[in-house]
């Protein structure tokens, strides 16, 4: 009987520590705030290095990034899921890789603004931080360099904030990236605004009344 007992005492083990695991990964995120990282989906492999370490960052600071379709997908259109998104999260984080080498050969009315060939971003880089914007969550953008330059709210003078950090894919490390300055201070002004919005909306509104 004792043998039995013990045999299946080990067999219960795997199961317990896999419940424990799960538990433990709930836990984890509970304490977590949650934040709309706005990314596109098909990376080259330094920019999923850069992807991945940015997702470090965020977890470090004790935020919890959720992104269209990874994480989180609902079944309605796409943009009801960016919607739903921004509603349920205190921030948004959008990196802006490069996505298409592109050139404009001919325009509508009169002259091209540019021939050059230029890098363009995903389309949701525009849409995603835009809903968010109206709904007033804090921003951070992330541009990789020569993206979207002249293009929606990554053009100069329109960005929700005015602000966003560049990432120089073609001189500058990910590690170099993430330990510069400029990162450090603008990501630290963000997470304290995600706090601050968090604790913010998870007030009873009888308190922001009586503010």
């Amino acid at each position: 009987m004792h043998h039995a007992s013990s045999s299946t005492s080990q067999a219960n083990a795997p199961a317990a520590q896999q419940v424990s695991a799960a538990y433990n990964e709930c836990i984890d995120r509970a304490f977590r705030i949650p934040i709309f990282l706005s990314t596109a989906n098909s990376l080259n492999n330094v920019q999923q290095q850069f992807f991945n370490r940015l997702v470090l960052e965020i977890e470090d600071a004790l935020l919890f990034p959720r992104t269209l379709p990874q994480s989180e997908q609902y079944p309605e259109t796409v943009l009801t899921n960016i919607r739903r998104l921004v509603i349920s999260s205190y921030g948004m984080l959008a990196i802006n890789f490069r996505r298409f080498f592109v050139q404009i050969l001919e325009a509508n009315v009169g002259q091209p603004p540019t021939t050059t060939p230029f890098w363009q971003g995903s389309t949701f880089s525009q849409i995603e931080p835009s809903m968010a914007f109206q709904f007033g969550l804090p921003i951070l953008l992330v541009r990789e360099r020569g993206t979207d330059t002249t293009n929606g709210i990554w053009a100069g003078g329109i960005t929700p904030l005015n602000i966003f950090v560049e990432w120089d894919s073609d001189n500058q490390t990910v590690d170099e990236f993430f330990g510069s300055v400029q990162w450090r201070e603008v990501f630290a002004n963000w997470t304290a605004e995600v706090r601050g919005n968090y604790y913010l909306r998870t007030e009873p509104q009888f308190s922001l009344q009586m503010q």
